[in-house]
């Protein structure tokens, strides 16, 4: 969701003095293994993410160099190839990290989830879309090569004669929130076009198929008389993206004692910038709560299936939300378990706690349902139709969300092993939309 939220945890000096017994808080001049931990598996992920965005980035260059059916299906593969490894990265979020933090220091890397993975989109501010009536819209970025009124409150005009990655991160929720012009979501309408009916949400009077994404033709780039525009915006929405990954990766490099990672481990050369370990500590341990209960499974399942919303699910133009699901769950099973791609990083956040039977069976409920939701998208019905009331798999879905939020709950004990002090609302989201 653009919705950036803060972590509401009082991080007082004096909470620091409460030592816990917990073996993990060792003396003055070592480092928490935990935060080891996890401060390297970020330096991965992100660096896998980062990689595989200037992947996609190619592929755009040589699709809208030469826009063919071969090199448009390249590039929704580099994309969805991309939404691999960055989907993994979205547990660092919630953390008061560089990623997605407003306030401090981290600043400096210019929180920018609110440009990488903004959902849902008003589409129609984009590119046209065929609305209720069967008729293609105007009025969108891409037809207007002026001056542009992005609508909403207060919105700011911005001359969009030329599509840069400029001009798109100042489009970017200008006028609110949903007014997303950069990130992920942005390429994929781009490549895929609307799957939905917008009269009705759960129709799909556009694509008419349970395994139908967005069909945008390839004319859209080729004959059309905006194509043009539409290759500058792809290509300056990649750039975008790549250089905010840049900017992430490098809060996250070794070997550099200024940025985040050394202040996360308590070696920033700037001694004013260090976070304590149990403050540190308290963060992850927050974050990893709301994301897993109020973002993953309210925000990005709830809404959808409860509503129900196929305009609500994470990657409704590719109907990639299985994958972004998936993703997301690897990503926090990774910090819990201390592992990434299959290989173990040391001390995992999960390693204190004495009995793991129900944060355990938890887990394996949700691997196999996300396992099943995955199979069912490849053979039978995507994502928006496994949510249909009517459709076996919506109560597996909401069954889904519920252990999510289970799990979530489990934060407040595993940070209880490891000496932090956790309450519910230290892990959920105060604004999280009620359903």
């Amino acid at each position: 969701m653009t919705i950036q939220k803060k972590l509401m945890i009082s991080f007082g000096l004096t909470v620091v003095m409460i030592i816990s017994a917990a073996s993990v808080f060792l003396s003055r001049d070592e480092i928490n293994p935990l935060l080891i931990t996890y401060a390297n598996i970020a330096t991965v992920n992100y660096m896998d993410a980062l990689n595989d965005a200037k992947k996609l980035g190619t592929k755009l260059k040589d699709f809208t160099n030469n826009p063919t059916i071969e090199t448009m299906g390249n590039a929704k593969a580099a994309w969805l190839n991309a939404r691999e490894s960055y989907g993994q990265t979205e547990a660092f979020r919630l953390s008061n990290g560089p990623i997605d933090v407003e306030e401090g220091w981290h600043t400096s890397y210019g929180a920018p989830e609110g440009r990488l993975n903004a959902w849902p989109l008003d589409e129609n501010m984009i590119d046209y879309i065929t609305n209720s009536k069967g008729r293609k819209t105007s009025g969108n970025i891409i037809d207007t090569p002026g001056m542009f009124n992005p609508g909403g409150e207060n919105p700011l005009l911005i001359d969009v004669s030329i599509i840069t990655s400029d001009v798109l991160a100042a489009l970017n929720g200008n006028g609110g929130y949903a007014n997303v012009a950069t990130g992920y979501h942005v390429i994929e309408f781009l490549l895929w076009g609307q799957d939905q009916d917008y009269a009705n949400f759960i129709k799909d009077n556009v694509t008419h198929g349970a395994l139908l994404a967005g069909q945008r033709a390839l004319t859209d780039y080729t004959i059309n008389a905006n194509a043009d525009r539409r290759k500058q915006y792809l290509n300056a929405a990649v750039s975008l993206i790549i250089a905010d990954l840049e900017s992430i990766t490098s809060a996250w490099a070794d070997g550099d004692s200024t940025n985040y990672k050394a202040a996360l481990l308590g070696k920033n050369s700037d001694v004013t910038k260090n976070i304590n370990a149990k403050v540190a500590l308290k963060q992850i341990f927050s974050g990893l709560g709301i994301f897993i209960k109020s973002e993953l499974a309210n925000e990005r399942i709830a809404i959808a299936v409860l509503t129900p919303s196929e305009e609500d699910e994470h990657s409704c133009f590719s109907d990639n939300t299985h994958r972004d699901i998936t993703q997301n769950f690897q990503g926090f099973k990774n910090l819990l378990f201390g592992t990434y791609n299959s290989f173990d990083y040391g001390v995992a956040l999960i390693d204190a706690m004495k009995d793991k039977t129900k944060l355990m069976g938890l887990i394996a409920s949700v691997n196999t349902k996300i396992n099943q939701m995955n199979t069912l998208a490849q053979v039978s019905r995507h994502f928006d139709y496994q949510i249909r009331p009517n459709d076996s798999q919506a109560r597996q879905i909401k069954k889904l969300k519920n252990e999510l939020r289970a799990i979530g709950d489990q934060m407040i004990y595993v940070a209880k092993s490891n000496g932090i002090d956790l309450t519910v609302g230290n892990i959920m989201d105060v604004g999280e939309i009620k359903l």
